[in-house]
């Protein structure tokens, strides 16, 4: 048992000093097509000169750029228009210095400009379009139905900006990038917001409406990073700047168009790029066998899905876990102090009125980092009302009766709460305990928003792709989890009355 226990030890410092010897450079990158391209661009082309790590869909630009500043990621592809407005609030018309002395004092730049620009821009479907061809024609329109991404309905040089600047009177709902193009062709919306560089333009026969005052500033490509980065990253930061005016628009188009049409991964269309596949002897990418968007089946079952798996346990049993030693606790302190559990009740219950998203938000600045720590945080606390309010509520239950036998037979109140309170409450406890586990089971899947991993993974790639098997390859593993786990509590909750009624 020594021999092993000192194996163990020195295995565990091993894997810490190769971890802090070979720490990879960081690349993230948002949750839409482009950014997952050009993440993998990025990720790729490092990878020649060292160990490098892509995080994908880390979520929309606020999450992305305080990752950043946090020191969890090393640098992302971002937009200039996006740095100056979103980001920085910077007076109209601000140039790259401009962004850069603003960023300067955050430890951060912006720099390696690709090529192209992506802009935003509006859409209409060309058979709906009729006399709309600029913004101004908007105004006209009233009873327009706009679907409108979420992140561009509350940045600056969104929605919000170009309605006033246009007078525009209509009342947009909010869509996912992913599925705003089908709900433009099925006619559930008139009107959607699109980038400049999205693969579906032509796809879909849009018409894209032009800006006549010119509300959109330049959205140049280029990388956000922390001013630390080419000098802890010397040859890969050098590797990187190699790729500042590579990408030509039309070659951004033809990658988009490879993974959300062709179906290729994002991986192999950094892959057909990096190579020179795109853009100069190919129109698009070949599709190659292995890496078009295959069945359910074949998904649900490829050799990813033990990795995903085991990610999602961890997450849930370690946040259930954590709820657990802290829940029962806190419920039996509820049922011992009502005043006090009062306040703790509604402490939890508050807890889980906030959207998972904005917690995370909220977390990763916190905590200094993205990644398992801020979703773990965000499921122990989901977990916790369930759990607490079950503990009070079982314990409440408990009859007076049994409570005065175990005292007059010189039991002390804390072996009156061990052996008779706690053993008899437990059904209702286990009940909360089986609850948070199943809820934290979907909950978990906000993950993979953070770069922590599961099956969300699969359902943030698939909403990005407007990809059916995706999704389902993510969501179906996750149901069945949920089944899985409510099914063995309540084999062990029989197992637990067998043993009992033998007693």
């Amino acid at each position: 048992m020594r021999r092993l226990a000192l194996l163990l030890v020195i295995a565990v410092i091993g894997l810490t000093v190769r971890g802090a010897w070979a720490d990879p450079l960081r690349v993230g990158s948002k949750r839409f097509t482009e950014s997952y391209i050009l993440g993998e661009v990025l990720t790729q082309t490092a990878r020649t000169q060292g160990e490098a790590r892509h995080l994908p869909g880390l979520g929309n630009t606020a999450i992305v750029f305080e990752a950043l500043k946090a020191g969890s990621i090393d640098l992302y592809p971002d937009y200039t228009g996006t740095l100056a407005n979103e980001i920085l609030r910077l007076p109209p018309g601000a140039d790259l210095a401009a962004i850069n002395a603003a960023l300067a004092p955050m430890g951060l730049g912006a720099a390696i400009l690709f090529g192209f620009q992506n802009t935003y821009a509006i859409a209409v479907s060309d058979a709906r379009a009729g006399s709309l061809h600029a913004l101004s024609d908007l105004a006209r329109e009233p009873k327009l139905r706009l679907g409108l991404s979420h992140e561009f309905l509350g940045r600056a040089d969104g929605w919000p900006g170009l309605a006033r600047r246009y007078d525009l009177p209509q009342r947009p709902i909010g869509l996912d990038h992913g599925v705003a193009y089908e709900a433009l062709a099925q006619g559930q919306v008139d009107a959607i917001d699109i980038y400049s560089t999205d693969a579906k333009i032509h796809k879909y026969h849009l018409r894209v409406l032009t800006d006549p005052l010119h509300f959109f500033p330049p959205y140049d490509a280029l990388v956000v990073y922390r001013l630390d980065v080419p000098r802890r990253y010397p040859a890969m930061w050098r590797a990187l700047e190699g790729l500042a005016g590579k990408i030509h628009v039309d070659q951004m188009i033809d990658m988009n168009a490879a993974a959300e049409i062709e179906g290729e991964s994002f991986a192999a269309v950094a892959r057909d790029f990096l190579a020179g596949r795109i853009g100069n002897t190919l129109a698009t990418p070949v599709p190659r066998q292995g890496e078009m968007r295959g069945d359910l089946a074949r998904t649900l079952f490829s050799a990813d899905t033990w990795r995903l798996t085991q990610r999602h346990l961890a997450l849930v049993f370690g946040a259930v876990g954590a709820a657990i030693a802290v829940g029962v606790p806190l419920g039996i302190l509820a049922d011992r102090r009502r005043r006090i559990g009062q306040g703790v009740l509604a402490l939890v219950s508050v807890l889980q009125t906030i959207p998972s998203l904005a917690l995370l938000a909220i977390l990763i600045p916190l905590l200094g980092r993205i990644g398992v720590w801020p979703a773990m945080v965000a499921l122990f606390l989901y977990a916790l009302l369930p759990i607490v309010r079950n503990t009070c509520t079982g314990l409440e239950q408990v009859s007076p009766g049994m409570r005065a036998a175990a005292s007059a037979l010189g039991f002390r109140p804390l072996q009156v709460l061990r052996y008779v309170e706690v053993p008899l409450a437990m059904p209702v406890i286990l009940a909360g305990v089986k609850t948070a586990a199943v809820i934290s089971v979907g909950t978990a899947t906000i993950a993979a928003f953070v770069g922590a991993g599961g099956y969300g993974e699969r359902i943030a790639t698939g909403l990005a792709l407007n990809d059916h098997v995706q999704l389902l390859a993510g969501a179906v593993p996750a149901a069945a989890m949920a089944l899985l786990i409510e099914w063995g509590f309540s084999l062990a909750d029989y197992r637990r009355q067998r043993r009992m009624a033998r007693r």
